[in-house]
């Protein structure tokens, strides 16, 4: 009777793919239309970092001064592609098996960074790490494995074992900590807190918070699924009372549970493994989701729907397998990964790649997708408005000043003033004036610290400036403007010999794709690819030009003017 039942609850699902898929399909197309050109100002783009076995980070071991700097280069390397892709959000996993990437007091140093489990590598690489991905304006969280703890005669659970063995369990060669004991719940609280105390990170993040498939069960259901709640809680309460600014997450199991429609397949979070991360939104207890979505179709997009319509004002972001297009996984088309993302957008959600190596090695081409197109432009995360919605002060004194070769930004704050321990700064920049912080196309530095930013582009000297000040829940100040820009004034003179004229290099932050001349009266003379760094102007006549770029959107930046006269040169 069982096996009938599951042959026709088979028979019922297939039934209405056809349905699902023809909607789907729609909305795919529809969204790719109307999303293609909206890039939002706000939006997680995040990425797991893995460190276990050095899946992403390291490749190399830190025994020396010199090794250490190579370890540290190679993960600056990842952030800075990273960065230029617009990834916001770095999950770095800081808590591996039992062991730790950084100085613990209560776990030992992994073995993925010296090479030697429980030997330091002569360096605090989360402290390094969290440096690293500020200065360049992107989120930290903490990656906190929490259940398992590695194979049973490993360093990790050897050392717990000693301490707490009555929080180890043995399942076949494995160490788990045991959801069931109330230390479980405060050893774990007190390792975020850890993380929390002594680092500036943005984020704790628990993952495989949940019943390993293996463990054996007892009690009800609900007595587990409490279990798991109370770990959650306990972490709640001793990190957020001191920092209530750092953004609690989880990764749950990507579908929560079976749909009116559609079937979880016997793997979900709130039966199979007893994670109640719906509730933990609802309750307060965590800010983000990272579900696992690694499915496609009728297993993906209905399920991603029902993590945004049971959010509860918080923000979900899916976790997509990108591993999945790699040959040696499913082979998956990059177009599944794409259409899943621009639904995601439809629908106000966040992505995160899984892994970050599959992201960098542009896998079937997924990172030129997002830093070309999909992700063309920067986002800021979403603020946390259910925690604090107070705006900080605007920046005072803001100056642009140019010289040779950069444009200087500087500002000055008082965070007392403010109300605020810490401030960091956003700038934006356009042709248009007054700039329009709601387009993320202006979008020109985010999470900026200190009072002075160098902005290396010779061609940004034409552009208007205004800055805003943002707190640490997100929130952000009303925009300080520069004055209008008097474009006689600011304008370049660039340098001809009658037959070329020099124009600068091709930029990603102007966006631009053609070259127009005009005469000084606006009427187009010439227009060539932005391809090179000087235009033929031999058919031109003498006289007075501008040269603007233009984007296949129609956006213009003046790059400047010049004189062509026979025999002249400028």
């Amino acid at each position: 009777m069982h096996t009938k039942s599951l042959k026709m609850k088979e028979i019922f699902h297939k039934s209405i793919n056809s349905l699902f898929f023809h909607i789907t399909l729609i909305l795919i197309l529809f969204s790719q239309q109307s999303q293609a050109q909206d890039y939002p100002k706000r939006e997680v783009r995040a990425v797991w970092i893995t460190t276990i076995g050095g899946l992403d980070w390291p490749h190399s071991y830190s025994q020396s001064e010199f090794s250490a700097k190579k370890q540290q280069q190679e993960f600056c390397t990842i952030l800075d592609r990273l960065k230029a892709a617009n990834v916001n959000t770095v999950l770095l996993q800081t808590r591996i098996r039992g062991t730790v990437i950084y100085p613990s007091a209560y776990e030992p140093w992994d073995g993925c960074l010296s090479g030697k489990p429980g030997q330091s590598p002569g360096y605090d690489a989360l402290k390094f790490a969290i440096d690293e991905c500020h200065r360049r304006g992107m989120e930290l969280h903490a990656w906190v494995v929490t259940i398992p703890i590695g194979k049973w005669n490993k360093l990790g659970t050897v050392t717990l074992r000693k301490k707490h063995p009555e929080l180890c369990r043995k399942v076949n060669d494995e160490g788990y900590m045991a959801p069931e004991k109330e230390a479980t719940a405060s050893y774990i609280a007190n390792i975020c807190k850890e993380i929390a105390d002594n680092y500036d990170i943005d984020g704790i993040h628990l993952d495989y918070i949940r019943y390993p498939e293996t463990y054996p069960l007892k009690g009800s259901s609900d007595y587990r699924r409490g279990n798991i709640t109370r770990i959650v809680k306990s972490v709640y309460d001793k990190v957020k009372p001191t920092k209530p600014w750092i953004k609690m997450s989880c990764s749950p199991i990507g579908k929560y549970s079976d749909l009116a429609r559609y079937w979880s397949h016997g793997w979900n979070a709130y039966e199979t493994v007893c994670q109640d991360a719906q509730g933990w939104l609802r309750d307060g207890l965590m800010d983000q989701l990272y579900p696992m979505m690694y499915f496609q179709g009728e297993q993906f997009f209905p399920f991603a729907i029902d993590w945004k319509e049971r959010s509860y004002g918080r923000t979900v972001v899916p976790g997509l397998g990108i591993y999945f297009m790699s040959e040696k996984e499913k082979n998956w088309d990059s177009d599944i990964i794409e259409r899943e993302m621009y639904v995601l957008r439809t629908f106000d959600l966040g992505h995160a790649y899984f892994r970050s190596k599959f992201f960098t090695d542009n896998t079937k081409g997924i990172y030129d997708f997002a830093a070309d197109e999909f992700d063309r432009y920067p986002a800021l995360t979403p603020a946390m408005t259910w925690a604090s919605n107070t705006q900080p002060s605007a920046p005072e004194s803001f100056n642009v000043t140019n010289t040779d070769t950069a444009v200087i930004i500087s500002w000055k704050n008082d965070p007392a003033h403010s109300g605020q321990t810490y401030l960091t700064y956003n700038i934006y920049g356009s042709q248009e004036y007054p700039v329009n912080t709601d387009d993320a196309r202006n979008i020109i530095a985010t999470r900026v610290s200190g009072n002075r930013i160098s902005i290396g582009n010779k061609s940004n000297r034409s552009l208007n400036y205004t800055i805003t000040a943002m707190d640490r829940y997100g929130n952000e100040s009303k925009p300080t403007q520069t004055s209008p820009l008097v474009e006689t004034v600011h304008i370049n003179l660039l340098k001809n010999n009658g037959d070329y004229v020099c124009i600068p290099p091709k930029s990603s932050i102007l966006d631009a794709d053609y070259v127009v001349i005009t005469d000084i009266i606006g009427k187009i003379t010439k227009v060539s690819p932005y391809n090179e760094t000087k235009i033929d102007i031999q058919s031109i006549q003498d006289g007075v030009y501008y040269i603007s770029s233009l984007n296949v959107k129609g956006v213009s930046h003046r790059l400047g003017m010049f004189i062509k006269k026979k025999n002249y040169a400028r």
